[in-house]
């Protein structure tokens, strides 16, 4: 897209106004990357969001989405923000001890970027779309009984630490030590 002087004071306005300049009818991954593009020109880094994000605001604004492909770059894009922090690819939800040391490394990384807005923007966008998919993951009925209650524990984590992340040490610790916990997660 060449470059363009927009007039949107928003990122939501932004995102329409990109997207009306586009003048597509359905909305995928080339639409969502230029729209991405735009953001970053005009407001810089600290506004960039996710193509999931993006795609909800434009579809609220009457676009037809590409499914396929909103995922496909959301994936892709949540991938390449992984592999920027400090953690890479090293979660893993798949025991109670691994899902532990996964958001312990979480909170690590807050705590790392503690003076870089930028960096928790995109770190609380990663962990909210974690929930996300360990949220629906619990609800799956062809995985395990076990491990969708323990993928929707850790979501519960990970809502308390979108919500309230300089109490979530002290939350999980007390978390961990519940009877209820211990009953469910003998292992933990």
């Amino acid at each position: 897209m060449t470059k363009k002087n927009w007039s949107a004071r928003t990122r939501d306005d932004l995102i329409i106004e990109v997207w009306e300049h586009l003048d597509c009818e359905s909305v995928g991954a080339d639409e969502l990357q230029r729209i991405q593009s735009a953001l970053l020109e005009r407001f810089g880094a600290g506004a960039l969001t996710s193509p999931a994000a993006i795609a909800r605001v434009v579809a609220d604004e009457g676009a037809v989405l590409r499914h396929p492909e909103v995922f496909e770059c959301d994936r892709q894009w949540r991938e390449a923000v992984l592999k920027s922090l400090s953690f890479g690819d090293s979660l893993d939800f798949s025991t109670a001890p691994r899902s532990f040391e996964s958001v312990v490394r979480i909170e690590e990384e807050r705590l790392r970027l503690s003076d870089n807005a930028d960096g928790l923007r995109e770190l609380r966008d990663v962990v909210t779309a974690l929930k996300t998919e360990l949220t629906l993951n619990a609800r799956s009925q062809i995985i395990a009984e076990a491990q969708r209650t323990l993928l929707d524990e850790v979501a519960q984590w990970l809502t308390v630490w979108l919500q309230s992340p300089e109490l979530f040490s002290d939350w999980l610790d007390l978390r961990r030590r519940s009877p209820e916990f211990r009953t469910k997660f003998p292992d933990a």
